[in-house]
This record gives structure tokens, sequence and C-alpha cells, in this order.
């Protein structure tokens, strides 16, 4: 099922002929760092550069070898030749290729999620701006706070994002290693010189310290920032889901002409896209669960990692690259109702304006816990719907008394709360006209 959320760009890095020909590619440095050192003939090079390398025979030398290194480097001894194949993966262990190939696959993949990021950033950014003054009200606990703006909602997203961009830059360093190290990581047959040679043509940095494997706890923190990144889009398409529902309606996920909601109502709109977004965030949550249990290997290495990776890779870079991609447009094409917001902000009959005019008292004189209970008592009024809160503090005297009708009327401004939006915006680094 998950061919479903997989790009195509994305599953080209996964395939298994893509992944043999990175297994190669590593094998072919490997030769030409030999070379360097003097034992690889120089007139096998040729041959080993030429070689190719075939899944379909890889899968069928595997079923009699079980061994799928050991398949491969039987099918590139078809393509190489008897002589010069006798120098192909000379001094190494399958996981000096497998690792070092798997950096080369995530690297190359990260690469694709951190464009998908940028792209996502970009259009937060084009509708923060777009929404900076669409005023909303705020909620904490599901329940009317202050007054804010769409836009600083989308601000909040866009830094958001900002972090995790940086994470993943983070995690692709940890995991841009590669290691030619032996069987146990001592260098006994391949000495540090190639794999230095070998990293470097690759592109890749040099895991200081090895075993026979590169150490796991890179991988994790590779799945888990993963697992960051889902999170935070699940947030987003959680906000928006809140949004969309019937009783609030100031956003929802773009709806297509010939879409439907449901197969009983024909009334239905609802928000697919970003449930979709939700349970995939916790199937790449789940992959963060074994990449830690896998950091724990049985001395130099046992196997139990190798089973585990060759699942949470492919899926949790094809999902969260799926995922980044649909909220870009989800976010791109969404359906904001200003008109609504608005509407919304005035609803529970001006308490939400409780705290200037808390403030006000107390700057008048008042002592805090005095002023508190008279807010809170009208405010329980107004709530309860027995008229507005405005009003209901026009009619106490001991409102009446230390503010003035223009005084109190000024309170109940938003755009007064929302003074700072500029400075919010420009610590996210989003300015008019800068990219």
């Amino acid at each position: 099922m998950i061919e479903r959320f997989t790009r195509p760009a994305m599953a080209r890095i996964w395939s298994d002929q893509h992944k043999l020909e990175t297994w190669l590619r590593v094998e072919v440095a490997v030769c030409e760092a030999w070379a360097e050192q003097g034992v690889v003939p120089a007139a096998a090079l040729p041959a080993i550069r030429a070689a190719t390398v075939d899944a379909q025979r890889v899968k069928e030398l595997e079923e009699q070898t079980d061994h799928d290194v050991t398949a491969f480097l039987m099918a590139v001894a078809e393509s190489v030749g008897p002589e010069a194949s006798r120098w192909v993966h000379l001094g190494l262990t399958s996981s000096d290729v497998i690792d070092t190939a798997l950096a080369l696959q995530v690297t190359v993949a990260t690469d694709l999620l951190l464009d998908d990021l940028d792209r996502l950033r970009a259009v937060l950014r084009r509708q923060a701006l777009a929404h900076k003054h669409t005023l909303m009200i705020g909620r904490t606990h599901g329940v009317h706070a202050e007054p804010t703006t769409f836009g600083l909602k989308l601000a909040l997203w866009y830094d958001e994002m900002g972090r995790n961009r940086r994470r993943l830059e983070a995690a692709r360093a940890e995991l841009a290693v590669g290691k030619i190290s032996g069987a146990v990581g001592t260098h006994a047959h391949v000495p540090p010189a190639v794999e230095e040679a070998v990293c470097r043509r690759l592109g890749l940095a040099v895991a200081p310290v090895s075993t026979q494997i590169i150490q796991r706890d890179r991988h994790a923190m590779y799945l888990v920032t993963l697992a960051v990144i889902a999170a935070s889009i699940e947030k987003i398409a959680t906000e928006i889901r809140h949004l969309q529902r019937t009783e609030v309606r100031e956003a929802e996920e773009p709806f297509g002409a010939r879409q439907t909601g449901s197969s009983a109502m024909p009334h239905k709109r609802n928000p697919h896209k970003t449930e979709r977004l939700c349970g995939l965030a916790r199937l790449v949550r789940g992959y963060a669960v074994p990449a830690l249990e896998t950091v724990a290997l049985w001395h130099e290495r046992d196997i139990s990692n190798s089973s585990v990776e060759r699942v949470t890779f492919p899926d949790a870079t094809a999902l969260v690259d799926y995922m980044l991609v649909s909220l870009t447009r989800i976010i791109a094409e969404l359906v904001v109702y200003p008109e609504r917001m608005r509407r919304n902000l005035d609803l529970a009959g001006g308490v939400i304006y409780s705290q200037p005019v808390l403030l006000a008292l107390i700057e008048k004189g008042l002592p805090r816990q005095e002023a508190y209970k008279i807010v809170q008592r009208l405010a329980m009024r107004a709530w309860e719907e027995e008229g507005s809160f405005h009003d209901l503090l026009r009619a106490d005297p001991t409102v009446t008394e230390l503010l003035s009708p223009e005084e109190l009327t000024a309170l109940f401004d938003p755009t007064r709360q929302l003074v700072h939006i500029d400075t919010a915006f420009q610590r996210a680094g989003i300015v008019e006209g800068s990219e």
C-alpha cells in the first residue's frame, strides 16, 4: 500500500535496481582507491568501471545463495569478466558496501525532502503575509481566549518548519558517512587510506570509528527527525480540521468541483486530506521506535537492524515526501473565511476582552484580586447570555467610577492587542518583499 504514497523520484531512489547500482558505485570507488595504492592493476579498471548489474539477475542468484551481497557480486562478476572481477570487493565485508550505499541513498532522498520543506515554507510565508491582519479568535483548551490573526498562526507554522529544516540538515550530515573498514572495523584487510579515498570520491565523510557497521544512533536520529517533521505536519493538519468544523468554519481544505465528501450524505465537505496526513504521521512516528531499538546490536554487529531498515527508510522518506507535498497544496489552496472569523470573534459577547479590562482596573488603583472578581463575575453573566460584557461593565458602579465610557470602549478594540504582530513576523524572517 505504501506505493500509493510514493512519488516517482523517491521511488527510484529506493528501487532494487537503484540500490544495486549504488552498491556497484561503492565497489568501483573501492577498486579505484586500491588502484591508487598500486594493488588493483590499472588495466583492470576499464572493465570494472564499465560493469553493470541487473536486479532480476541478482534475484535469481539470491534464490541460490540466500545472500544478497554474494548474489550481487556474482552478477557483477558476470558483467566484468573473470580476470578483472577478482579485484571487486577486495578486503571488504558486506556492510562496507551496504552501509556506505545507504548513506548515499539517504542523502539523495533527504535533498528531495529539503526541497519539499522549502516549497512548503514559501507557501506558508505567502499566506502568512496575505492574512497578517486577518482577525480571528485565539483559542486555548478549545475555548475562546483573546484575538489573534490567522497570519500569525501561519507565521508560527513557517517558523516551525524552519526548525524542521535545520533538524533535517543536521540529520543528513550525521548519516552522510561511509565506512570501508572490514569485518569488525579494524582495517585489517583494507587500510584507512582506501576508506578515505572512497568516501572522498562519493562525497561522504568517514566514520571515525566503526565496527562491521556504521553505528545506528545516526540512523535513529534521522528517523526520529522524520517523525518530528511528521508530527509538525499533523499539528497543522489538526488545526485545519478544527477550523473546518461546521460550528467554526473559519477555514477549510480545498474541495474540488467534482469531489464528494460522503457516499451517503451529498452535503458533506469532509477534511479527508488533512485527516489522511494525521493518520500517516502516526505511521511515520512508528518507524522511529524500531530505529531506536536497532541502536543496540550484539557486539560488533548482528543482522536484526537489516530487516527493519529495508522497510523504515524507504517508507518513512516516501511518506514524509508525500505529506510535505500534500500539505503544501492544501495551504496554497486553503479556503479562508475572514467574515466568519470576525463573526466568531464576537460570538461570546465580548468576554474575550476580560484581560484588558482587568489590567485597566488594576492600573486605576483597584487591587488585583478585587478587580479579578468583578471582571470574572460580569464575564460569567455575559457567558451565560445575560447581556453583552461591555454593557454589563457599563452598568457596574465600581467599573464606571474608574473607567470613562470612552476608555471602556477602547478596551474592546481587538487591534489594541495586536500591535506587536510586526515584531513576530520580523523575528520569523517574514518581511514583505524579502525571501
